[in-house]
């Protein structure tokens, strides 16, 4: 399978998180430039961890979450290098670049209360960089939503914790964990 050469997916990440935000920056009309009935577009910020060592991956998630919860695609930017291994940072080892990646992913409301709702999802991601925490580009992707609401207009933050594994078909096969925190415009 041919691979896509980095600088193309990073171009298109950026032009689909700019035409995202410009989408919803124009004149309060967010719920109008939407692409369908029933969807909201997510913006955040979060980190990578790994339970064997070190870390200080930045993740900057932009999801489009439709069909009323039940379905999302999501562009992320991995922002910084992680690495693992001895608490000293001379004798660690790099484990990831940065990269970009993509998913898409079938939802299911586990929870629906009036102000808050828990989530789980499944669906396949694509990564720019295959590297030692997993040797494919092409993973499964996973992750366990809790959404709260802010206001009664519709404001409400989401904290996801989301982990991206080629299921061991090859190895290594460590998976990329990460939890992000996202706003709903």
């Amino acid at each position: 399978m041919r691979e896509v050469p980095a600088k193309w997916l990073s171009l298109a990440g950026v032009l689909i998180i700019g035409g995202l935000l410009g989408a919803v920056s124009r004149a309060g009309a967010a719920q109008s430039l939407l692409p369908c009935d029933g969807c909201e577009l997510r913006l955040g910020v979060g980190g990578t961890y790994h339970f064997w060592g070190g870390t200080g991956g930045t993740v900057i998630p932009a999801t489009l979450i439709f069909d009323h919860d039940r379905y999302e695609l999501g562009v992320f930017r991995m922002a910084t290098r992680q690495t693992a291994g001895e608490s000293d940072p001379h004798v660690s080892r790099l484990l990831a670049e940065p990269y970009w990646g993509v998913s898409a992913s079938r939802r299911w409301r586990l929870i629906g209360k009036s102000r808050w709702r828990l989530f789980l999802g499944f669906g396949a991601s694509y990564k720019t960089q295959a590297d030692s925490l997993n040797s494919t580009h092409w993973n499964f992707a996973s992750q366990l939503a809790m959404r709260v609401r802010l206001s009664d207009g519709g404001s409400d933050l989401e904290l996801s914790v989301r982990h991206w594994s080629n299921g061991g078909i090859r190895l290594p096969n460590r998976g990329q964990d990460f939890v992000t925190l996202s706003y709903a415009f």
